[in-house]
Order: C-alpha cells, then structure tokens, then sequence
C-alpha cells in the first residue's frame, strides 16, 4: 500500500477522521509534505525527495492548507491560489500515496486557538519582525499535523529557510520523533525562486523581483572577503533599485538566524525580503565566508533586525 496503483491518483483525506482510518494502511516510513498548496517545480522538487525518502516500502503524504493563523488581516488569505485538482495531478505522478486536504473548520473546530506555539526570540526578527505571528501560526499548523498524521520524516524547502531552522529548533525543543529533510531552492530560468506568489506578478514586477536574486548573488561573489563586504554587494544591488521595497538583507547564520559577527568564517546564509509591486518575496543563498577584518564596518544585517 505504499504507492498508488499505476493509472490512479492518491487518496484524498479531507477530514481528521477520514485521515485516522487511512494512517495504519500507509506503509513505512511515513514521509510528509507540509503544502499550502499552489503546488509549483519547487512543490516537485519536496514531492521527489519524500519519495526517495520513503524507498519502496514506505508513503509520502502531503498536507495542504492554507492556514489562517499564518496571514495577518490585509495580507493574501482571501486571494491565495487554492489549485487543488492541479495539486491532486502533480501528487499523482509523483506517487504520492495520500493527501489531507482539510477546511480552516475542520483543523480549528473552535475558531482561533487559544494555545500556540511560540517561536522564541528566533522567530520575531527578520519575517517575524515583518510580520508578527507569522511563525506563531506556522508553528502550530505544523505541530498540529505532525501530530494528526505521526509522519517519520517531513521535507521542507530550503528557500523558506527561518521556517526551516525554526521547524527544527521545535521537534529537537519538544523531542519529537520525526527526522526533518531539506531540499535546495529550485529556481524558475530567469533565476527568480520558485514561489506560488509568483503568479501575481506583472511582467514589470518580475522584472523587478529578479533584483532579489541578482542581489544576492552579488553578495555571494564577495565571500572571501568576509560578511561586510557581502553585505554590502547585497545592499549596493537591492537599495539600488528604488522601485524595489527592501524589508531586510542580512548575512545570518543558518542555525539560529543571529546575524554573523564581521570577522565570521564559515557557513552563513544571506537572506532578504522585498516587494516588488504588490508582492511580498523572500529569497536566501547559502555562502562560506573567509573571516573578515576584525572591526570591520557592518554587523551582517540592517534594517530593523538589528535591533533583535
């Protein structure tokens, strides 16, 4: 029962219920994947390595909901793609074995929780400085499901990289049994990270948005040089072009999202958010840095993050 049968898709769960009666029929290990669905190449790219994850004898199944506690009032709730026959295809040619599809009544029966999970002082800066409760939300969505489907492994995209770091922080915090798997940033040809958000974008907005790669990839070509000199190649690019809203570049360190002291040598992640147009994009690139100049100008970050 690991994979569907040649010709068929997977099974649909839309209710906890439906999801209790299929669990003891999916065979080992149990591989998730946590969607909002919208399901694009980097949604592939997660589908491929649960499966690889799951060998043989084991089943991937993907979660998708768009949850409300992760959108403030304002943001996209209303008009995010909700593509469910799409995502059902891209599943089944994947082999995946079952999706849980559930409403907003069905996960939250009482409305808004009154318990969550709270991310820590990790999760209030950076996206979670720009928009609070947003790991509040992110967080309890997925404790929920990893207790409501009891996966072995959940695979995560490396592009959401703060969400990734916090999602292990809580499973090693909580001592959870569940092994959390990480896929590179797949990216469309031109370079822009793959993101269901891209669809709202104009053919001048993702003119746009392409600075936010080409930034970071700026800051990149200064490694050696150490983290001020790549946070600067990255802000010279992202400031540069006015058009582009920037709310944050940083050079942080991947475990805890601190920003990396000047003289740091290793690995780090350069990361930044910015709106191009309507639309709010995040984007990372994973650097090795040479230690650079003790008291050198700059603390790996700017803007407002600073100050957490």
């Amino acid at each position: 029962m690991s994979q569907p049968p040649a010709g068929t898709g997977p099974v649909l769960l839309p209710t906890k219920a439906a999801l209790a009666a299929a669990r003891p029929g999916l065979g080992a290990p149990v591989v998730l994947v946590p969607t909002m669905g919208a399901l694009h190449a980097g949604h592939r790219a997660l589908l491929q390595a649960a499966r690889d994850q799951a060998g043989p004898a084991g089943s991937v199944i993907v979660s998708i909901f768009v949850n409300p506690l992760q959108f403030r009032p304002g943001e996209d709730l209303d008009r995010y793609p909700r593509t469910l026959d799409d995502d059902l295809a891209m599943c089944a040619s994947e082999g995946v074995r079952a999706v849980f599809a559930p409403s907003a009544a069905e996960m939250y029966p009482g409305g808004q929780p009154d318990v969550t999970v709270d991310p820590g002082p990790a999760g209030r800066v950076f996206e979670g400085e720009f928009r609070p409760g947003f790991f509040d939300g992110v967080l309890t969505v997925v404790l929920k499901l990893f207790h409501l489907i009891r996966p072995d492994v959940a695979v995560f995209g490396a592009k959401d990289a703060q969400q990734l770091m916090l999602v292990r922080r809580m499973v090693s915090d909580v001592d959870l049994d569940i092994a959390i798997a990480a896929t590179p940033t797949v990216r469309d040809h031109d370079g822009l990270a793959t993101s269901s958000r891209n669809r709202y974008l104009s053919a001048a907005d993702r003119a746009l948005a392409l600075t936010l790669p080409r930034g970071l990839r700026a800051g990149q070509a200064r490694a050696a040089q150490g983290a001020p000199a790549v946070l600067a190649a990255a802000e010279k690019v992202l400031r540069g072009e006015t058009a582009l809203a920037v709310d944050y570049v940083a050079v942080v360190d991947p475990r805890t999202f601190s920003p990396v002291a000047p003289d740091h040598a290793g690995p780090a992640l350069i990361v930044a958010a910015a709106r191009a147009g309507a639309t709010r994009l995040i984007d990372n690139v994973p650097v090795v840095l040479a230690a650079g100049p003790a008291g050198a100008d700059g603390e790996g970050q700017s803007r407002d993050a600073a100050d957490h």
